[in-house]
């Protein structure tokens, strides 16, 4: 995944603090047309593109799905005002969570196995001997592939002692781990929503900033506006995100017009003693193994792609499910909110009536700086319901498996496998253990879609080291899952 630390990443977060900033002003319209000028006024330097007419054009793009609109479906003669306006009658976001600014992608040269200047025309020749496809030739002293034979298995490379032979690869494809992405017939990226699982690895990875996530953050905004019951439903991770108690960031958040906040770790409560009673039952029926369910990226591939694995997976809920019921049973009348380490949770609160928006760790952050709230100098507050420490953990790699191990109470023996990040090797191992209905290294089996778990989420602010420091320090002062009492 792509270091956040790049001006992609800074531009789109200014663009989002200009946003809402422009929000809270008496001319919300009025305001955000004017954010391509105002960050690229004229004489100004021109640091991206060819021009400064093509800088505002994609920013202008970025401020839309900034607004929550679909790049794709994007009228260049409507002007930015007017999809301000429009954003402020939407009663309901839209469904899809991604799109691709076109203006911004850059259209890379297809992948390819490419021989470099580096090729030194040697005696050995390893890698012609090495193709299994007769795709390499040896013309005027240097190799050349012949792209209508090469099939990519990449063995020229492996063979090459000169490292002359490399693959070239377009980001936001090589990345997507269900080949949902990939050239339309201008030769711009496009995402196959049937087949995409909204894991946001595109979105980390393209580094012109090109895949974007429709935001929600003006439809949140104008509910607390109106004075509505808004309820802020944080993540575990998100302990990780900033170096303060989670009671400071609690207030921080209500600061920002929440009137409540409550810890997802607690639904995380809910869902591992669910998961551990269904674990048990499926042992002792004689299942073999048994998958989480809590990462909303693992279950949309599950119902897209590998649809053996259905009777696998946990019936349980995720713990947004059971966080956010505990919401609405509350307070019936309640907006909630999830604030999300990454985009899938997106996909997830559009399929969840109790959940009516999220916003992720980014837009959290850009709200924060708008408003400029200081978290360090908010009090710190408890929350009404104490989590445990295996909940805390939910989202560290092996936090998972490892709180439904001791939620057994050691009834079965658990033999957990983490499967740390989706890609295409850790697909093909999932679909062997559906179709042998079997998982030989293990019976309890916790897949992450991140990296590193959600605290490798695509919104997420902090290095996972950093993260997972604090939230394992936090994780430490809470009791036992089996000391905590559910609804």
């Amino acid at each position: 995944m792509q270091n956040k630390n790049n001006q992609a990443t800074h531009l789109k977060k200014e663009i989002l603090i200009r946003t809402i900033k422009a929000f809270l002003t008496d001319d919300f319209p009025a305001k955000a047309r004017l954010i391509p000028y105002d960050m690229r006024p004229k004489g100004c330097a021109v640091p991206f593109r060819c021009c400064v007419y093509k800088e505002r054009a994609i920013l202008k793009e970025r401020t839309i799905a900034v607004l929550g609109f679909s790049i794709e479906e994007y009228d260049e003669r409507i002007s930015l005002s007017s999809y301000a306006q429009k954003a402020l009658k939407r009663s309901k976001p839209e469904t899809l969570p991604l799109t691709v600014l076109e203006t911004a992608c850059k259209g890379c040269v297809p992948s390819r196995i490419h021989v470099t200047d580096l090729c030194q025309g040697c005696v050995a020749r390893p890698c012609t001997t090495s193709c299994n496809f007769g795709a390499i030739d040896i013309i005027n002293g240097k190799a050349l592939i012949d792209s209508e034979k090469c099939k990519n298995c990449q063995k020229c490379i492996s063979a090459c002692p000169y490292s002359a032979i490399t693959k070239v690869v377009v980001p936001c494809e090589n990345a997507c781990p269900v080949g949902a992405i990939a050239k339309n017939e201008k030769g711009h990226a496009k995402i196959d929503f049937e087949k995409c699982i909204s894991c946001g690895k595109c979105v980390s990875i393209c580094p012109f900033g090109a895949v974007h996530v429709k935001s929600q953050i003006i439809d949140i905004l104008k509910h607390i506006k109106e004075n509505k019951k808004v309820i802020a439903l944080v993540a575990p991770a998100i302990v990780g995100q900033l170096p303060y108690p989670i009671g400071k960031i609690k207030s921080a958040i209500m600061k920002c017009g929440f009137c409540d906040v409550m810890e997802v770790a607690h639904g995380a409560d809910i869902t591992t003693k669910h998961e551990a009673e269904d674990f048990k039952q499926r042992m002792r029926r004689g299942d073999k193994f048994m998958t989480t369910s809590c990462c909303a990226a693992y279950n949309e591939l599950v119902d897209k792609h590998i649809e053996d694995m259905k009777p696998f997976r946990s019936d349980s809920h995720t713990p947004l499910y059971y966080t956010a019921e505990i919401a609405k049973k509350k307070c019936s009348d309640c907006i909630t909110v999830f604030i999300s380490p990454c985009v899938a949770k997106k996909t997830e609160g559009m399929k969840n009536p109790n959940v009516d928006y999220v916003l992720s760790f980014e837009e959290l952050g850009a709200l924060l700086v708008a408003k400029k709230i200081e978290v360090n100098n908010c009090p710190d507050v408890p929350f009404e319901v104490e989590s445990s420490k295996q909940g805390r953990n939910f989202p560290l790699t092996g936090g998972v498996a490892k709180a439904v191990e001791v939620a057994t109470n050691n009834d079965i023996v658990c033999r957990n496998v983490l499967v740390d990040g989706l890609n295409i090797q850790s697909i093909r191992e999932l679909k062997k253990y559906a179709k042998n209905k079997n998982c030989e290294q293990g019976n309890l089996v916790e897949i992450m879609s991140c990296e590193g778990g959600c605290t490798g989420g695509n919104a997420c602010l902090n290095s996972y080291k950093t993260a997972s420091k604090q939230i394992t320090e936090y994780a430490s002062n809470g009791k036992c899952v089996n000391d905590i009492e559910i609804e």
